[in-house]
């Protein structure tokens, strides 16, 4: 009988560790899932905006800016007020004018960028106060 006894605490023991390995791995292994997300380059009513203007995404995220009305438009970063240097601010701008509604480009915020506010505008459109910001929260 308490032969039976040992055997059925080893195995409780053997249970329980196992379970914890289990949790644990499963806590681990299940991170969080990356967003996409739509920035409209020109209002719905043809105003030269950004829709919206301030957007907060996490490393990982991407967001696509999609030609709406008024074109052409453009995304460039502006690395003066951005926590990037001019190199990078290029790597994360898109220089190429769209002109026909529903063009698009997209910029993957990745985990080695710096958090902080990323200030863009659109060249053409710049002086008529069509300028966004993107947070990059950590």
């Amino acid at each position: 009988m308490k032969l039976i006894t040992r055997i059925v605490r080893s195995l409780g023991v053997v249970f329980v560790a196992i379970a914890l390995v289990a949790g644990t791995l499963l806590l681990t292994a299940a991170p969080a899932a990356a967003e996409n997300y739509e920035v409209k380059m020109g209002s719905d009513a043809g105003l030269l905006i950004f829709d919206p203007a301030s957007i907060s995404v996490k490393p990982g995220d991407t967001i696509t800016w999609v030609n709406n009305k008024m074109a052409p438009h453009n995304v460039i970063f502006d690395e003066k007020n951005s926590p990037v240097d001019k190199a990078t601010a290029g790597k994360i701008s898109h220089e190429k004018l769209t002109f026909a509604p529903g063009e698009s480009y997209s910029t993957t915020f990745t985990d080695d960028m710096p958090t902080g506010e990323y200030s863009y505008y659109c060249a053409p459109h710049r002086g008529a106060g069509m300028v966004g910001k993107v947070v990059l929260e950590g």
